[in-house]
């Protein structure tokens, strides 16, 4: 991973202490430490712009507590088969002409078949031809099945790992931890980037929301991309009615992520619809700097794209032209015009908490 001239070595041997120290500082320290370090490896006025689409809707076997597409919950969603290609290639048009540099393929798989994954590369291949960076999230993945992902050109990997160990178990229990390390250990070994984060506000500890963090900054290479997820609760899940998390501990979570992993892109994702600007300028100056852009993440809103424009212009921001980790052609200006999304029954529609696999 790259690292800017004058910035500090990255870390991965984090202690448990250091971590809840972090998250004691008082606001405004904790505020100047990760907009410091977030300076050191990145345009502090930029933002990545990812669309999301759902390319395979519902039927998940796993018991995910805060997902609507698990079988095991009666959330009014509608299953929807594999999408065809040429949806997809169109919905990545669309996404590239509306200012996205990446577009993310979510599937809801436990794990893809081979006969699937076969469909999936010729979209990763059609999504690159479009001048994208490509990330998919299709559940748990074999050794092969990410070397093939990496010779069809894939970009990056979503796989989440949701929270601590210790409350892990509260949340899902059809898939162990080491699972998820596993799948991450395979997509790195393939020399994929890694896209892992988790979801806050599903009644976890403050505890347990530093031991995510240290999980993900401890992990032998830090992830690229680490999304942030702020549950989006959808009537019929398990989840639906938990306490929300108060929106300032929600930035703090930002700004230790940003801390720890200062080379890493953070994403605000799911939860930004009850997000007020207020508390997005926030994460923003907490070292934020990736969001996903369109009008749904996979099965729950997401602010307009045109609103998330005004906003990075009311702050002096826009957004990212090239990729950090990428050779990609810079991307063109935002289209007041464009759609990020195709406008479909079956785009946008997945889990409440976007790349949650």
């Amino acid at each position: 991973m790259t690292e800017s001239i004058g910035a500090a070595p990255l870390r991965h041997d984090w202690r448990a202490e250091e971590v809840a120290e972090l998250f004691a500082l008082p606001f405004a320290d904790l505020i100047f430490r990760a907009q410091s370090a977030h300076r050191a490896h990145f345009d502090a006025n930029a933002v990545q712009l990812s669309t999301l689409m759902s390319i395979k809707t519902g039927a998940c076997p796993e018991d995910c507590a805060y997902c609507p597409q698990s079988v095991r919950f009666d959330t009014g969603l509608e299953r929807e088969a594999l999408l065809p290609l040429e949806q997809v290639r169109d919905a990545a048009q669309r996404a590239r002409a509306a200012g996205a540099t990446r577009f993310c393929m979510g599937a809801a798989w436990r794990s893809p078949k081979d006969r699937d994954l076969k469909k999936v590369i010729d979209m990763v291949q059609a999504v690159r031809d479009e001048g994208l960076e490509t990330c998919v999230t299709l559940g748990m993945l074999k050794t092969q099945q990410a070397k093939k992902l990496k010779e069809a050109g894939l970009d990056y990997y979503n796989h989440n790992l949701d929270t601590s160990p210790e409350y892990y178990e509260d949340i899902i229990t059809t898939r162990t931890y080491d699972d998820r390390l596993d799948t991450l250990e395979h997509v790195r070994d393939a020399g994929i980037k890694v896209c892992c984060g988790g979801i806050v506000g599903m009644g976890e500890s403050p505890m347990d929301r530093a031991e995510l963090l240290r999980q993900l900054a401890n992990l032998p290479e830090h992830p690229q991309s680490v999304p942030i997820n702020n549950l989006v609760q959808v009537e019929g899940t398990p989840l639906h009615g938990v306490d929300p998390i108060d929106p300032l501990d929600f930035v703090r979570t930002i700004a230790v992520a940003k801390i720890m992993m200062p080379a890493s892109y953070v994403r605000l994702s799911a939860g930004r619809e009850e997000m007020s600007e207020a508390v997005q300028t926030l994460c923003f100056l907490a070292g934020a700097n990736s969001i996903f852009y369109g009008d749904q993440l996979l099965t729950t809103a997401n602010p307009a794209h045109l609103k998330d424009l005004a906003l990075l212009e009311k702050l002096g921001m826009a957004p990212e032209a090239s990729p950090k980790y990428s050779d990609l052609e810079p991307a063109a200006a935002p289209s007041p015009e464009a759609a990020p999304q195709a406008r479909s029954s079956r785009c946008g529609r997945n889990t409440a908490a976007a790349g949650a696999s």
